[in-house]
């Protein structure tokens, strides 16, 4: 007859329980080793892409996420989003490639409580995991540095951005459709779904007003954005 498990200890009792979400096997498997290791860590999950993130936030309830943002089917930043709204009691550390000031920016209005570089070493990450679970936030050095220094520049008059009424990823998306890129270009360009470039496409022809794409590229154009580009559809 098998022994009984043993009962968890205090220190697996307090435990931070991690869930990993990234689309690369090898490096997904290899962080979830490197955490297990850490005394106060526990990965209890992993996902490869944000529609796994999120019903493995619903069944598993973890108390931080480590969430990669270019994945397929569903991005990191709006699996945050999406996540953020359904647990906000979760911490979400954003662990990626991407250093654009967009994507930083796009990740902290989705939720996202920490982000770091791929170049992270384990330090910094364990040390990210635990304040974000203790209710901080954190930011890797470079990426700091560029939040402190978005926020010391000069405010820029309401008039002078194109479109203040957009977001700045259906900015993004409005730039590349007045470039002519299609929907399918588009969410291959920013490893987004097709259906989420559909969505914010329609959000942008409901707050510009206008009745379709044709009408979208020219108020587009005539503010400045995708000059010169060619039509794909």
């Amino acid at each position: 007859m098998p022994d009984s498990p043993a009962p968890p200890t205090p220190a697996d009792e307090h435990a931070v329980r991690v869930l990993l979400v990234d689309d690369h096997p090898v490096y997904r498997d290899g962080l979830a080793v490197l955490l297990r290791s850490l005394d106060g860590l526990d990965v209890v999950g992993t996902a490869a892409d944000g529609l796994e993130a999120i019903a493995a936030a619903d069944a598993l309830r973890p108390d931080v996420i480590v969430m990669d943002v270019q994945m397929p089917r569903l991005d990191g930043i709006e699996a945050t989003r999406r996540i953020a709204a359904r647990h906000p009691a979760v911490g979400i550390v954003v662990l990626t490639m991407s250093e654009a000031d967009e994507t930083v920016f796009d990740a902290m209005r989705a939720g996202a409580r920490g982000y770091l570089l791929k170049g992270a070493g384990p330090n910094d990450i364990s040390r990210a995991v635990r304040a974000v679970a203790g209710g901080d936030a954190i930011f890797g050095p470079r990426i700091a540095a560029r939040v402190a220094e978005f926020f010391a520049r000069p405010p820029v008059a309401a008039d002078a951005v194109a479109f203040p009424q957009l977001t700045a990823r259906e900015r993004e998306i409005l730039e590349l459709v007045a470039a002519g890129r299609s929907n399918g270009d588009i969410a291959e360009h920013l490893f987004l779904s097709p259906k989420t470039v559909r969505n914010n496409v329609s959000n942008i022809f409901a707050k510009l007003q206008v009745s379709g794409r044709a009408e979208a590229v020219i108020a587009a154009r005539d503010a400045g954005l995708g000059r010169g580009g060619a039509s794909t559809e």
